[in-house]
């Protein structure tokens, strides 16, 4: 629950100072331009409307276009002042100094200028001012100050129409074209030639701002004499209400409209509206809302909006808007907080205090009701006889323009009737709950209801003593009460239903409803528990409105308040179901305080609406949907990565290179209401699948696309009506260089180059692999061979060493065998012829075994002998057979019994191999030997 009650109270304690009346008459909302929005100069001095709703404005800087969203400025083409404009077709024609022509648009949505002076032939048109543009026909007619120029858009040829003295201004009525002349009179142009009509003093000491058709007359409005009636060339005074307002005031601008009621611009007293009798509907000047007292210009669009070019900026009035606005420019009401229809005036209580004012006086003030100076919470009527003020010092009791107090106890939030007690109130307070008695006509406090202390803002009352309480931090609270309204002697809360801000407790149609940001919950008598509404929860549910408020006004009709609408209930009589009314107004337009909507009932189909600022007014019979709003798109405008714009062709696809940038899309829907919010919603299909959140953007910009085909698309919604058009721009991102048919062709032929150098260096790879397997296998087979070979050799190293080994050992035998007969027969003397002896030395130098160990040892030193005889050929068998003993590095002890000779003759066998070889000293004969 929210509780000013942390607010010092002494900020409710002023006095209000000298002025405690503000002026309460309603008006249409206005919409404000200023120069730094339209970036142009402060001056406008005409309006014209496109058949696609944009407005252009003729103005000091050049010519303004306005497309809802967005103001262009085109600078003027001789850079000075335009003062006329008037579309016609689809050219924009433009006057200024010295020149006139018109504007198109170009294949980019941009305005383009052409001169029209050039086909002026001898008439000159130099030193002067086009002041105003009209359509006639084929023609169309420029004025100066002393000449009409008209222009046949057919035969691209002028005529001209001259004056000695100044022309006011050019009028257009039943197809007729009038002038008014400076000490002359009024002027018809009758078969190509003008002609005098009247000559009345006025005519000529006055100036014409505007002639009307009235009735089978023209009625003319002047400067500052006011109205006038010209009946067959006789101008007499056209009597009306509002005379004595015209007499002083300077008109400078006027229209009729298209109602037959009269919009006036004066020189300082802003704009002045006046319906089709004369009588003063309200003048809104600067104190009221229009941005300057100076309208130089004043024109009405076709959706009825009256546009002010002001001496200073550009002001759109809803003339005919449902919604009227009473703003309280000067601060002396403060916020809104309720309002209510009383004896005829019209209560509002503020943040200030408690003010009124006549209900059906257009012109009176609102008036401070002196002793409620402070906050006002609530205002409510009982039986149409007593008016109560809930205060946050306390409850008043109202009577015209004076305030009884009833009550001390703080903040007095609401009051409601007791079932049975026509004679009691139930007040609630920041503190639970009082008994108001009506005594002989006087209310004051019977009694504080004792058990219950916490702030009771929504509460309502059921017959049986039960008082049902929500508090939105704490829940909803049913509270019984004894018979004497005294005390709560029962207190429960009910678990069933889910609190939090913004949820409430409110009667309508006899039934108790619970809001809550999960829907709305009806209380049934029979089963005595809330149950969800269906069709109100499913409302708030599809519309997505998790925030919405619900009150009622004080004629018992059900409201909602939600982010984007606000809405109300009608029963259909005819199926007798509720059917939801749904007003487009949002949040940021209706300026409420958050929490504290409130709404009452002003006169019939006419409902009031607090703000913070006043209030507005709102009339149902006046709401009527839209269908007609069509969404453009205004432009698409790439920029580059070098930040250079360019603007692209609309009606045709758009081509564009990859990643050239940022490429933004420009749409606006021409809508001028100001209670009406438009939204928009795109989607770029190529990219995304689905619709982009609504934004109040007229504008999107797309960075890095990749290449492909796309189509934008973009719709608006105006209040909760779509656009009847989606506006498309189709376009493809073209393929970077590197993916274009060429490079793709070249990748191609890149690619089988790549394949058959591949596939070579991989045929060689395998080939190589294969060789080097095979030489792999070859060597294998080689070291297979090699080991064989070795195992070969060792085997004959083996039998030649067992050879060597065995002569060896055989000639140690037989030696010994010698030396044993030798010393037997050197007993027997017979040592010398001794077979035995013979035949041993005849083994010993048997040359069998030579060959034997010649053929082994060839076989295990293969080509040694063959090499050390071509190098010493002139070694012996001897030597030779010396030579293999020193290769298979034997020793002198053991060649000695091989050789049969003894061990110093192996030392002489040695020295003499060396003298035979040649070798130094210092020379090894051994490793001589071993390195062959």
């Amino acid at each position: 629950m929210k509780c000013p009650f942390n607010i010092a109270i002494l900020y409710y304690c002023f006095l209000f100072l000298i002025n405690t009346n503000a002026f309460g008459q309603e008006l249409p909302p206005i919409q404000k331009f200023t120069p730094a929005e339209y970036k142009g100069e402060n001056q406008n001095w005409m309006f014209s409307q496109a058949s696609n709703h944009f407005i252009y404005t003729a103005n000091n800087d050049g010519l303004l276009e306005f497309n809802g969203a967005e103001w262009t400025l085109y600078p003027s083409p001789n850079n000075t002042i335009i003062r006329a404009v008037n579309v016609i077709g689809d050219k924009i024609y433009t006057g200024c100094y010295a020149d006139f022509g018109f504007w198109r648009k170009d294949k980019f949505n941009t305005l383009t200028y052409t001169s029209l002076t050039n086909k002026l032939g001898a008439t000159t048109f130099k030193d002067d001012q086009v002041w105003n543009i009209i359509e006639y026909n084929e023609w169309v007619v420029f004025q100066t100050s002393k000449q009409l120029y008209f222009y046949n858009t057919n035969s691209e040829t002028f005529k001209t129409i001259s004056s000695t003295r100044n022309i006011y201004k050019i009028f257009k009525v039943r197809n007729k074209i009038y002038y008014h002349v400076a000490n002359e009179g009024l002027y018809v142009v009758k078969n190509g030639k003008p002609k005098l009509i009247a000559t009345d003093s006025i005519l000529k000491t006055e100036r014409v701002i505007s002639i009307f058709e009235n009735h089978q007359n023209l009625g003319i409005i002047t400067r500052s004499s006011g109205f006038f009636t010209l009946t067959n060339q006789e101008l007499t005074s056209w009597t009306i209400s509002a005379d004595s307002l015209l007499n002083n005031v300077d008109i400078f601008s006027s229209i009729q409209l298209k109602d037959g009621s009269f919009m006036l611009g004066t020189i300082s007293d802003g704009v002045i509206h006046l319906n089709a009798n004369g009588d003063l509907n309200y003048q809104i000047n600067q104190k009221k809302g229009l941005t300057n007292n100076t309208v130089l210009s004043l024109f009405e669009d076709k959706a009825n909006h009256v546009w002010a070019g002001l001496d200073n900026g550009i002001n759109c009035i809803n003339v005919k808007s449902p919604v009227k606005t009473f703003i309280d420019y000067e601060g002396v009401l403060g916020t809104v907080y309720t309002t209510r229809i009383f004896k005829n005036n019209l209560y509002i209580g503020t943040n200030q205090g408690l003010f009124y004012r006549k209900l059906n006086d257009a012109n009176a003030t609102f008036k401070f009701i002196e002793g409620t100076a402070g906050q006002v919470w609530e205002l409510y009527v009982l039986n149409n006889q007593y008016l109560f003020c809930g205060h946050h010092f306390g409850a008043f009791l109202i009577q015209s323009d004076k305030a009884e107090k009833i009550s001390d106890t703080l903040g007095a939030w609401a009051f409601k009737p007791i079932p049975n007690h026509s004679d009691l109130l139930l007040q609630g307070n920041y503190s639970g709950f009082l008994i108001l008695k009506n005594i002989n006509g006087n209310w004051q406090v019977r009694n504080k209801i004792t058990g219950f202390e916490n702030s009771s803002r929504y509460f309502e009352i059921n017959n049986q003593n039960q008082v049902w309480v929500n508090h939105e931090y704490k829940g909803v609270f049913k509270l019984k009460l004894n018979d004497s309204l005294t005390k709560v002697i029962k207190l429960d809360t009910e678990k069933t239903l889910p609190f939090g801000e913004n949820s409430s407790l409110i009667s309508y149609k006899n039934n108790m409803f619970y809001t809550s940001e999960n829907g709305m919950y009806r209380y049934t008598k029979t089963d005595k528990t809330f149950e969800k509404d269906t069709l109100l929860s499913n409302y708030i549910t599809k519309t997505n409105q998790l925030d919405v408020r619900v009150t009622t006004d004080n004629t018992g009709k059900l409201w909602m308040f939600s982010e984007n609408n606000m809405s109300y209930i009608k029963n259909d009589e005819v199926i007798n179901q509720p059917i939801i009314n749904s007003i487009p107004i949002p949040t940021q337009l209706r300026k409420g305080v958050s929490g504290f909507e409130n709404i009452s009932f002003l006169a019939p189909s006419t409902y009031i609406l607090g703000t913070v600022n006043g209030y507005i007014t709102l009339d149902l019979n006046k709401i009527h949907i839209k269908k007609e709003n069509t969404i453009h798109l205004n432009s698409v405008t790439l920029k580059t990565i070098e930040d250079k714009l360019a603007p692209q062709i609309l009606d045709s696809k758009g081509e564009f290179k990859y990643k050239y940038g940022m490429i933004t899309f420009k749409y606006a829907t021409p809508e001028y209401e100001k209670y009406l919010d438009v939204k928009y919603q795109y989607i770029l299909e190529g990219q995304a699948n689905k619709w982009s959140k609504w934004t109040t953007q007229p504008q999107v910009t797309f960075e890095n696309l990749t290449f492909g085909n796309y189509t934008f698309k973009v719709r608006a919604k105006i209040g909760n009506n779509l656009s009847k058009n989606t506006a498309t721009y189709s376009f493809t991102v073209n393929r970077p260089w590197y993916f274009t048919n060429t490079a793709i062709a070249l990748y191609c032929l890149l690619l089988l180059v790549v394949i058959f150098i591949t596939h070579k260096v991989y045929k060689r790879h395998y080939i190589k692999k294969f060789e080097k397997e095979q030489l792999e296998s070859e060597q294998l087979i080689m070291q297979m061979k090699n080991e064989k070979l070795n195992q070969d050799i060792e085997a004959r190293n083996r039998e030649l060493a067992i050879s060597t080994m065995s002569l060896i050992k055989k000639s140690e035998v037989l030696n010994s065998i010698k030396k044993e007969l030798k010393k037997e027969l050197k007993k027997d003397k017979k040592i010398e012829n001794s077979n035995s002896i013979k035949l041993i030395n005849d083994n010993l130098n048997d040359s069998k075994d030579w060959s034997f160990f010649e053929q082994a040892f060839n076989n295990a030193d293969k080509d040694f002998l063959d090499k050390i005889k071509a190098i010493h050929p002139d070694l012996t068998p001897n030597d030779l057979r010396f030579c293999a003993y020193l290769r298979l590095n034997l020793s002198s002890k053991e060649m000695a019994p091989l050789l049969n000779i003894s061990l110093r003759s192996v030392e002489t066998k040695r020295y003499r191999l060396r003298k035979k070889m040649n070798l130094e000293q210092d020379d090894s004969l051994v490793n001589y030997i071993l390195n062959f």
